[in-house]
């Protein structure tokens, strides 16, 4: 990065910068790793010619925060795909419900933006759609940064929540389910081939926040695969040109998701499987009312801290599923 004209091709430079950050994600925690060993062996080594109860608690606890650490790294080993190094993008869509499911939506988009944050992510929302009173009817936002999408295919199915509607003014329980997508975010490395034949493109008006621009010219762009029927759309840009340059990126991190479900021979199975996001299709249980229960229905794995989960603390389940899956392939 030093050398006379590394910046020529800025493209370029960016992707290199991406590789060496890559690079330092993997080299850089068990840098430190060394670093926190060494000084618990001369943490140790005091202790061998002097008693002392305050170094043999520090020695305790830094000995088990270690062995956490290490746990941790040796996990993330594990997520092997060339895939799973990538980015994420997520996909959030309510189920049949109107508000309660759209509510219900938004709330694991607080959900997922609480644990990217937690975990170290930048977060950028690519689509928003708002709901009629409440929630959203459909939302897209993109984790950027290292083994985001290993960690997020966990995630990716019907997520099902049983409470009390706060929309009810009977106060009865209801329940509401919204499915989650997760395709990896495709770089410069991964070539999508995509024929301009098989599209069709369609701008309109975006709704939402933005202001007279947003209601006076038709800067949302909508893109339908018609081999595949995905169909993607961007309206977080005031331009049309970058939205439609935002809907591109998404269309090639779905059909770079379809090619690999295909490649593992999975597509046949998962289409025949395939359920309404309603009844018996759920991956995920949130239960509200009347008892407190996050379940997750792969893995048998549950909580009773449903508030934990929902403000972000999701590292259980995902590292639970993605040892079960790991153990069935």
């Amino acid at each position: 990065m030093a050398e006379s004209g590394f910046w020529d091709d800025r493209n370029s430079a960016q992707k290199v910068i991406d590789q060496v950050k890559a690079a330092k994600a993997c080299v850089e925690p068990w840098r430190v790793i060394c670093e926190r060993l060494e000084e618990l062996e001369a943490i140790e080594e005091l202790l061998s010619e002097e008693e002392d109860p305050g170094l043999e608690k520090e020695l305790q606890e830094g000995m088990e925060s270690l062995q956490g650490d290490v746990e941790r790294m040796e996990f993330t080993s594990t997520l092997s795909e060339p895939e799973d190094r990538l980015g994420a993008i997520l996909t959030i869509h309510p189920g049949a419900g109107g508000t309660e499911s759209q509510d219900w939506a938004e709330m694991l988009l607080r959900m997922y933006t609480r644990w990217m944050e937690r975990s170290g992510y930048d977060h950028a929302v690519l689509d928003y759609q708002p709901g009629e009173e409440a929630g959203v009817k459909d939302v897209t936002l993109e984790a950027t940064g290292a083994y985001a999408y290993g960690y997020l295919k966990a995630e990716s199915g019907v997520h099902r929540l049983v409470r009390i509607s706060p929309f009810d003014a009977n106060k009865r329980r209801h329940t509401s389910f919204a499915s989650v997508f997760i395709a990896p975010a495709v770089d410069d490395d991964i070539t999508v081939e995509i024929d301009e034949a098989d599209l069709r493109i369609d701008t309109f008006r975006a709704s939402g926040a933005g202001g007279q621009h947003v209601n006076k010219t038709s800067s949302a762009v909508r893109i339908i695969h018609l081999p595949t029927k995905i169909v993607v759309q961007s309206q977080a840009e005031r331009s049309q040109h970058r939205n439609r340059e935002t809907a591109m990126r998404i269309l090639r991190s779905r059909l770079y998701q379809l090619e690999l479900e295909k490649r593992r021979q999975q597509q046949a199975k998962r289409e025949s499987k395939k359920k309404k996001i309603e009844w018996g299709s759920q991956i995920r249980s949130y239960v509200l009312h009347p008892y407190t229960k996050v379940k997750d229905h792969r893995t048998d794995m549950e909580t009773s801290n449903v508030q934990a989960v929902l403000d972000g603390d999701l590292d259980g389940f995902i590292e639970a599923f993605l040892t079960w899956d790991k153990a069935g392939t």
